[in-house]
């Protein structure tokens, strides 16, 4: 995937808003038009909004790339053109949420911070907890603080992206494939 083999902030931005409930294969091509049009986050916060919009059909939730470019926007006019590299002020960006600002913080800027997306949490889940509500609100801020504690001092881009990859090929959503996983041992929920 392109988006691994970049550490631009903006381009990883770009793919995780892309990302967001969106199939791989449909962010593919669309991810590549898009930084055609809108290289730099100055172009896409110059760009009309009309253009932005267009250019993002039919990934849907269309919200999107209004939110983006409001980023950009943002970025342009109060950060020098770049993407902020803290926390605190790339969650006060509407559009920007908790696994968003870790993914970009992780991936673009080398940082160590957990994400936790719908195939890091479901590996967490069933390795560490094993058991109640997986999509609990409590059990969500669990997952977080699980994937907190697991992360690595060093490595933390592998580790993230390894941990996605791992939930998206072996602990799968439907028929894990169990037998063959590493983790089995420590599982709490291989039932071997």
């Amino acid at each position: 995937m392109p988006w691994r083999k970049t550490s631009d902030p903006y381009h990883i931005l770009v793919s995780e808003i892309m990302l967001q409930q969106t199939q791989v294969d449909r962010v593919l091509p669309k991810y590549h038009e898009w930084l055609g049009k809108f290289p730099t986050l100055q172009a896409l916060a110059d760009a009309p909004e009309e253009d932005v919009t267009t250019a993002w059909r039919p990934l849907g939730y269309n919200i999107r790339p209004r939110r983006l470019q409001s980023i950009a926007r943002e970025s342009v006019t109060t950060y020098g053109g770049q993407l902020p590299s803290d926390e605190d002020t790339l969650l006060s960006f509407k559009g920007i949420g908790e696994y968003t600002a870790g993914a970009v913080l992780s991936f673009a800027f080398g940082q160590r911070k957990a994400i936790l997306d719908t195939n890091v949490a479901r590996v967490l889940f069933r390795i560490f907890i094993g058991s109640g509500d997986p999509k609990s609100h409590a059990m969500r801020r669990h997952l977080w603080d699980v994937s907190r504690t697991v992360l690595p001092m060093k490595h933390v881009f592998d580790f993230n992206q390894a941990l996605m990859d791992f939930g998206a090929t072996l602990c799968t959503a439907r028929k894990p494939k169990c037998p063959q996983c590493p983790m089995q041992n420590r599982c709490a929920t291989f039932d071997g």
